[in-house]
């Protein structure tokens, strides 16, 4: 099968989608499908080999911005769109792109989903031109559902059938204000009306987009995201003195101030003795303010000494980071829709404690690799703790059953083998109707 994979790149920040593409790409070659991964916007900032290697990055962020801005940019000469979509000038502008906040990038939204009838109508052209060039692809598949004003012309020109993946969109709309995110959902809606099929990484997050994109639920099928397996494995003993850990971007979003002031509750009682608080995870300029007034107050509290703080770590620190756990929490204050981070804990063995809400009861389910307690409260976050703190043989209980079934339903070739019955699936149903005359 002939696939082509499109995915926004995050520039210098870590990004669980690209992770996510990067893996599925590389499963599918290993499988024998040609896979083309084609970024967008910025490069990509990956912690294995990047599968987009060699592939020209379109809708470049910088020319994305002027497009909207400037209509005499949108009819500029193509040597200035060639100069200014340059990797070098892209990864410097990768810096400003991580202080981007919803909020300032309503019209500009709008304005790609609206697809050819947008003020990006030349960069939607020239992905065209180029993919005119390559070998024609079976399946097209948009990374989010923030890509869906790709999908009309994309099947018009092509005549590929169009797959789109559903990861998060909605806090980042529900982020903006109120004139920018009504129009927002009624141009998805009526975009998504082009797309063969979407896949959505629980049932949770498939049921509620389905609702927001007003999709028949048979449109939409659950495939759990995976990841490469290679070099995760538990510790060979539990950590002592215990140590609480976080991995993700370090945000209010994913609740890391929710973790601290549960850290800071257990630190108060006294009977998880030495604890110890790691903290890893994205950590870009908008971030920095943020974990500083969290640092601010451990050390007010004379708590400082016993965090640490491991930002942007590469794949081999990162799972090294994992094995020094005794447990793992990212307390997300809003509707998760999967949480990559969960996996790879349980991946090195090491169970978790998330909120009872989103897609994480649904993932601990299945998993059976740790439990659940109330949201967005730090003492019923540090009640949950406690028990799995003092206690590391139930941990490490926990943590084993979970990388069992990690192992068996949630590595990179399950979630080839999902995806890829998704892909025939559509391909048939449609094979009838595109069929050479």
């Amino acid at each position: 099968m002939n696939i082509v994979q499109i995915t926004p790149g995050a520039g210098g920040m870590y990004c669980g989608n690209c992770f996510r593409d990067n893996a599925l790409v590389a499963a599918l070659r290993q499988q024998g499908h040609s896979t083309l991964m084609v970024p967008l916007y910025l490069p990509m900032t990956l912690e294995e080999t990047d599968s987009s290697a060699g592939t020209p990055i379109f809708y470049g962020g910088i020319s994305v911005y002027l497009d909207q801005k400037s209509a005499w940019y949108r009819h500029a000469p193509k040597w200035l769109h060639g100069l200014l979509d340059s990797p070098l000038l892209l990864k410097l502008a990768s810096g400003r792109a991580a202080k981007t906040r919803a909020e300032d990038v309503g019209e500009l939204t709008i304005s790609m989903l609206r697809g050819e009838e947008g003020n990006q109508a030349r960069e939607l052209e020239e992905l065209i031109a180029w993919l005119k060039t390559q070998p024609h692809p079976d399946i097209i598949c948009l990374s989010n559902a923030m890509l869906l004003g790709l999908a009309r012309r994309l099947k018009a020109e092509l005549h590929s059938a169009v797959v789109c993946m559903l990861q998060g969109e909605d806090y980042f709309i529900d982020s903006m204000p109120k004139e920018f995110r009504d129009v927002i959902w009624q141009t998805m809606a009526a975009r998504a009306q082009q797309v063969d099929a979407f896949i959505a990484p629980s049932r949770y997050f498939g049921e509620r987009m389905a609702e927001r994109l007003k999709l028949p639920p048979e449109s939409v099928r659950v495939v759990p995201n995976g990841i490469n397996l290679d070099g995760y494995a538990p510790a060979p003993q539990p950590p002592d003195p215990p140590v609480l850990g976080y991995f993700a971007r370090m945000c209010p979003e994913k609740g890391l101030d929710v973790l601290v002031g549960a850290f800071i509750s257990l630190k108060h009682l006294g009977h998880v003795k030495n604890l110890k608080l790691r903290v890893g995870g994205g950590c870009g300029p908008g971030d920095e303010p943020f974990v500083q007034k969290l640092r601010d107050r451990l050390e007010e509290l004379g708590m400082l000494k016993d965090v640490e703080f491991c930002p942007n770590l590469d794949r081999h620190a990162k799972q090294e980071f994992f094995r020094s756990l005794s447990v793992m929490s990212v307390p997300a204050t809003y509707g998760e829709a999967f949480g990559l981070y969960v996996i790879e804990a349980l991946a090195a063995g090491v169970p978790v404690v998330q909120p009872d809400h989103a897609a994480f009861p649904e993932l601990i389910e299945a998993t059976g690799g740790g439990v659940t307690c109330k949201p967005r409260d730090p003492q019923a976050l540090a009640d949950a703790l406690e028990p799995l703190l003092l206690d590391p043989a139930r941990a490490r209980a926990l943590g084993e059953q979970g990388r069992r079934v990690v192992l068996e339903k949630y590595g990179a070739a399950s979630m080839v083998a999902n995806v890829l019955s998704v892909y025939h699936a559509v391909v048939d149903k449609r094979q009838p109707a595109t069929a050479p005359r």
